[in-house]
């Protein structure tokens, strides 16, 4: 387990040494207030909450993979993945740089900053809180509507081809039957 521990290490650094770089070149196309107009727009929609129980989770799993390994050290397991992930966490501000920036560059300041007002508005935050609700209300109706339409179609359908197929149906079907 020690040599994993070292290799995992390892590739931890390079990959904060990489991902501070690119975060680092990134950050400049865009500038200080367009990040200051993009965060707020983030923190009014509520766009990286979701993101909040990654660590948590990834802890969880690394400690279920070390356990399997090493059933009898649970306890010792469970001490030291809760540390480094504790460790980690100051790391959940890069997630959010890294989203600052790409709003940032996908809207205009001006953009975000309307974005900003609305979702920090009564009727914004009600669409934020109410939306999921309306969208789940819309789908059902939508399902209902469809199941009615099919009905309909099918029925309607149905009715026309046997006013047409059927007269000529018994003719064919006459012709195509076997002698006995």
């Amino acid at each position: 387990m020690s040599k994993f521990a070292g290799f995992g290490r390892t590739l931890a650094v390079t990959l904060i040494v990489s991902a501070s770089l690119a975060g680092a070149a990134k950050a400049q196309d865009v500038t200080d207030d367009q990040i200051k107009a993009a965060r707020a727009a983030i923190d009014a929609i509520g766009a990286t909450s979701g993101f909040d129980n990654i660590l948590p989770s990834l802890a969880a799993r690394v400690k279920a993979t070390f356990v399997q390994a090493s059933p009898n050290f649970e306890a010792e397991i469970n001490t030291v993945v809760d540390e480094q992930a504790i460790a980690l966490a100051p790391r959940r501000a890069d997630l959010e740089k890294e989203a600052a920036t790409i709003y940032a560059k996908t809207f205009t300041q001006d953009e975000l900053k309307a974005i900003a007002d609305f979702y920090s508005s009564p009727v914004g935050k009600k669409l934020l809180s109410d939306g999921p609700i309306a969208t789940r209300e819309v789908m059902k109706a939508a399902e209902i509507w469809a199941a009615g339409v099919s009905r309909d179609l099918q029925t309607e359908s149905g009715k026309k081809l046997d006013a047409t197929i059927g007269a000529a149906a018994p003719a064919e079907g006459g012709a195509q039957q076997p002698q006995q």
